[in-house]
């Protein structure tokens, strides 16, 4: 829901006993990424929204004459993030978002990619389930996990600790975007983690009752519900890349030399005596070399199509091999 007025907030705050994972934006430890954060090579530039219910334990109900959410145009989330309650799509219960890109993400050094919302604060939370896609046809979704108790309902403005959700967007307020890290999917079936085309965000709908969305761990998300509002739900305010696939002009076309291309065997890789780390997937995403400060690499792989990941100082690039 966005947050554009101030609101009253009851002294009770809902946590659970355990914190596992990493505190809010600002403090030692955190994993929260400033919007301004010079390591954001790109965002998103291409948007599809469905909207979600304003209360979908009660479809009929309606907020601005709709039963589903209206807030914002879904173009406010392409771009960089600004960090600013109104520079949103509210996606409603259950919505979902799905993202392209100019160049694809790639899984590379570190988190790969970040999803800004809007929250006020640091304990009011709505959170989504994120998902990626190398064809825009199959899906793979980040395991998630909360630790919230779900014996007592968070009410529409309750809290929550940050420390208790994991691998859930929108752990973190307004302008600090909540890092994945496509590692964690490269086993997955039909997955190229090397060409990441598309990001999905799906509203978790924080119902402890029979609405419920449950994360990886069969546990009930509990988030503030219901927010009936035009802007109920996750606020998508922006999906920044971390790792992304470089566009090569024709100048650097020419500064990486890999052949032979088709291979037999074997290929050598050389950047004309500048130095790079190289990274070699398969067609499913699993890294099957890896090198560091090479000047030169001949490899040899076994047949088969495969992503040089190759890493300079300043870029990083992906090259398709074929090796018969």
């Amino acid at each position: 829901m966005t947050k554009l007025l101030i609101v009253v907030f009851s002294s009770l705050s809902i946590f659970g006993f355990s914190q596992s994972y990493a505190p809010a934006a600002g403090e030692p430890g955190s994993t929260a990424i400033d919007k301004n954060d010079a390591r954001f090579k790109g965002w998103a530039t291409g948007i599809d929204v469905e909207r979600g219910f304003v209360n979908i334990e009660d479809t009929l109900f309606e907020a601005q004459g709709s039963n589903r959410a209206t807030f914002g145009d879904p173009e406010l989330a392409l771009g960089p993030a600004v960090g600013t309650a109104e520079d949103v799509v509210s996606l409603g219960d259950k919505g979902i978002a799905t993202l392209t890109f100019d160049q694809p993400v790639f899984n590379g050094p570190g988190f790969d990619f970040a999803v800004f919302e809007n929250s006020f604060s640091d304990t009011y939370l709505e959170f989504a389930h994120v998902e990626v896609s190398s064809d825009g046809q199959n899906f793979v979704r980040f395991p998630s996990h909360s630790e919230v108790q779900t014996n007592v309902q968070i009410h529409g403005f309750g809290t929550t600790d940050p420390r208790m959700i994991n691998n859930l967007a929108g752990k973190y307020r307004a302008g600090f975007g909540t890092p994945f890290d496509l590692d964690q999917l490269k086993d997955s079936s039909n997955l190229d983690v090397t060409q990441i085309t598309h990001i999905r965000i799906i509203d978790v709908v924080g119902s402890v009752g029979d609405s419920a969305t449950y994360d990886s761990h069969g546990n009930k998300i509990n988030e503030p519900f219901s927010t009936p509002y035009e802007s109920g739900g996750f606020d998508l305010e922006a999906v920044g890349v971390l790792n992304q696939v470089a566009s090569l002009s024709g100048e650097e076309s020419k500064l990486i030399n890999i052949y032979p291309n088709p291979a037999k065997s074997y290929t050598s890789v050389d950047l004309n005596g500048q130095q790079f780390d190289l990274m070699i997937f398969d067609s499913y995403g699993k890294c099957v070399h890896k090198s560091s400060k090479n000047f030169k690499k001949v490899v040899k792989l076994n047949p088969g199509v495969y992503h040089f990941q190759i890493i300079t100082s300043s870029e990083m690039f992906i090259n398709k091999i074929v090796f018969n």
